[in-house]
């Protein structure tokens, strides 16, 4: 299962968060998402564990709190995809194109 972590402080490393959730289970995988352009974490992660071991983790850390701060932690909704375009077309007024009204 695929939880989502929230909230915790940028300088919390991936080490921590995993010392976190081997408490409650095996982590088979920690994706700690960072800012492209400076590479820094942008406080927030997603951890893969199996579904019990996910169920009671997020059962024990949801609310808890880490470096002053409570966490957010839940099971990750499915991925949205966002690279088919973006905007609303038209023209740059948003009218849709296609013509001159005047």
């Amino acid at each position: 299962m695929r939880i989502y972590v929230g909230n915790f402080a940028f300088e919390m490393s991936e080490q921590e968060i995993q010392g976190a959730f081997e408490a409650y289970g095996q982590v088979q995988e920690i994706s700690m998402v960072r800012d492209r352009d400076t590479g820094r974490p942008k406080g927030f992660a997603f951890v893969e564990m199996s579904n019990e071991e996910a169920q009671a983790a997020i059962a024990g850390l949801n609310g808890k709190e880490f470096s002053g701060r409570a966490l957010t932690v839940n099971e990750a909704r499915p991925r949205v995809d966002r690279s088919a375009g973006g905007g609303r077309g038209g023209d740059r007024d948003g009218r849709g194109g296609g013509g001159s009204r005047w």
